[in-house]
């Protein structure tokens, strides 16, 4: 059996699934779902059946008919072998922070389809408008990853329910992690039990916490005082009522530091890095802005990709959709590192770099001829490299761009009239 085969049994949904000849065979339908678009789907199906020339049409239904047997770790394994194993195989090319690679940890609400398989799969969220009497229900589900912020590559990720502990995802993302990372988060992650796991693991990490969680932050955050303590945490008494826990240490050495922001505030980091020598003070507010690589990310999987747009109504519609976009943005990541370097190279104001929009629109487009065009992929990659040189943003380093608040009303109409789409 071939390794293609192979591949497709480990990832339909049942043994009869994809052994005769369909009109959407396996390769096609992974094409189809990385091809995701604000089109209707019907107008997507019609043009593939244009550009491949076949003698045949493809509807709706034969469509969601042929998703249904296909397993969403379809694309948590491509992602594994085609981006992850890819991208460390050079470490000559990987970028790391004193020998370490720099992993952000964070999680984001996602918006679903309304609908009871998916409500039944991901739970609800209750909001209220600033009109009291404007109040509901929607589906939400909770997306987490652990992002190499470095060279931008998830390594692991979930989607979960709408109600699940951030630190609990965190913690699962810890098995694709190894000693030599510094896991990097925000003020929602500090609590004892993610901290005396993350030493536990003999993890390295650097995270940001709020001044209501430990007493050494509250003294810190007042500007007064050593701006680094060391200092052990004891557990509190709630830490160890789980059994799973009970293996946890009961204190832990751990290191207080506070950090003046451009703004003139103090952010409050906490971390395992206790060498003031090799990690002095003054280093920690480049280490938790690399963290912004992770809100970047989610930006790019959002409105980039559209992922809340999504194109099936069923619980495993929508992990399909999400974990397909989870591999695309690996691949572009891949694809556009040989421009990027050469980008790098030219002597211009501001360093340049591959405009996303451009990027993942290239990407999409020449998504079935990758697979099922007879030309070398090697000059389809050419063709791709040539489009990704188009059109490059600027990087501006140090640029404060003001957080302006915007009204509803200003937000549809950007949606309804400005916003461009690319994917």
């Amino acid at each position: 059996m071939t390794e293609k085969n192979e591949f497709k049994n480990r990832h339909k949904s049942k043994t009869s699934a994809f052994t005769r000849e369909r009109k959407l065979p396996f390769s096609m339908l992974l094409s189809l779902l990385l091809q995701k678009s604000v089109k209707s789907l019907q107008l997507l199906l019609n043009e593939m059946v244009l550009k491949l020339d076949m003698n045949y049409t493809v509807t709706n239904s034969a469509y969601t008919q042929a998703r249904a047997n296909l397993n969403y770790t379809a694309f948590i394994e491509l992602n594994e072998k085609a981006v992850v194993e890819v991208a460390y195989e050079d470490m000559n090319k990987v970028k790391l922070y004193k020998g370490m690679r720099v992993l952000g940890i964070d999680g984001s609400k996602v918006m679903l389809p309304n609908t009871k398989d998916i409500v039944d799969e991901f739970g609800q969220i209750s909001y209220k408008n600033n009109n009291p009497e404007v109040k509901g229900k929607h589906a939400y589900g909770l997306a987490s990853v652990m992002y190499d912020v470095l060279n931008h590559i998830v390594i692991d990720s979930t989607l979960s329910n709408a109600k699940a502990y951030e630190v609990d995802l965190a913690i699962k993302h810890l098995s694709h992690s190894n000693k030599n990372d510094l896991i990097v988060c925000d003020r929602n992650y500090p609590s004892y039990y993610f901290l005396s796991s993350l030493i536990h693991n003999k993890q390295k990490f650097v995270i940001r916490t709020s001044t209501s969680s430990f007493a050494q932050a509250r003294e810190l955050s007042g500007g007064t005082g050593a701006k680094s303590q060391t200092v052990l945490l004891k557990a509190p008494i709630s830490a160890f009522k789980d059994k799973d826990k009970s293996d946890l240490p009961h204190q832990i050495k751990v290191r207080f530091v506070r950090v003046v922001l451009p703004t003139g505030e103090n952010e409050i980091l906490i971390t395992n890095l206790l060498d003031e020598k090799e990690f002095p003070t003054k280093e920690f507010l480049y280490i938790y802005n690399l963290r912004w690589g992770v809100e970047s990310f989610y930006d790019i999987l959002k409105n980039r990709l559209e992922l809340e747009n999504f194109t099936g109504k069923t619980a495993l519609s929508v992990y399909q959709d999400f974990y397909a976009m989870i591999y695309l943005s690996g691949i572009e990541t891949i694809v556009t590192y040989d421009t990027n370097k050469e980008l790098q190279k030219k002597q211009t104001k501001n360093p340049q770099k591959v405009n996303h929009a451009v990027s993942f629109n290239a990407i999409k487009n020449q998504a079935l001829d990758i697979i099922f065009s007879k030309e070398d992929p090697d000059i389809i990659l050419e063709k791709l490299e040539r489009l990704f040189s188009t059109n490059t943003t600027q990087v501006r380093k140090n640029r404060k761009v003001p957080r302006l608040t915007k009204s509803d009303r200003h937000r549809l109409n950007w949606h309804k009239r400005d916003k461009k789409i690319c994917y």
